[in-house]
């Protein structure tokens, strides 16, 4: 049965917060607060934070700095993932993509679906690698977050869900997640 083996030891991961908004500054981000706050809470590092508005251009620039660093497992991005001409996220990101994480997009539509019903529909949430750092593109609404963190992304990036966890692809973590 899938769950969180506490016998196991809980192995942080550095997580890097990107919010895709032409709108948005750190005070009025409350859907990047929200993942800072979840991914902290639950044991993981903040390695970055970062704005940039809706631009291929502009996505890209911070994406491939972070994917750069040796600090950051993953990338969170939020926002630009709806279907108003300025949400531009995953033409930004899908070229960066070296293989793309197809399941991950069903598995938000599918915990979503409780929250919101069919207006999921209305997202193209998004995921995959870009050389060796996780990407994980969700919506910009603060209740999208919600869902996209304490349904899905909490126990992908925790070392002691069972029968594995992303933790266990983390290049620095290798061998250590079994």
């Amino acid at each position: 049965m899938p769950g969180i083996d506490e016998k196991l030891p809980f192995l942080p991961l550095n997580i890097a917060v990107l919010t895709v908004s032409d709108t948005r500054d750190e005070g009025s981000d409350t859907s990047g607060g929200l993942l800072v706050e979840r991914l902290t809470t639950a044991g993981h590092q903040l390695a970055d934070r970062a704005i940039v508005r809706d631009d291929v251009e502009a996505i890209q620039t911070q994406v491939k700095t972070w994917v750069a660093d040796p600090d950051v497992d993953i990338i969170v991005s939020t926002g630009g993932t709806g279907f108003t001409p300025r949400d531009l996220t995953p033409e930004a990101v899908r070229p960066l993509l070296r293989r793309e994480m197809d399941g991950f997009s069903v598995v938000f539509h599918q915990a979503s679906t409780g929250t919101v019903g069919v207006s999921t529909l209305q997202s193209r949430a998004l995921a995959g690698q870009i050389d060796e750092t996780f990407i994980f593109c969700v919506p910009g609404s603060t209740g999208a977050c919600r869902d996209a963190w304490d349904l899905v992304l909490s126990l992908e990036f925790d070392s002691r869900f069972k029968p594995c966890s992303l933790a266990g692809q983390v290049p620095r973590l290798r061998g250590l997640c079994a």
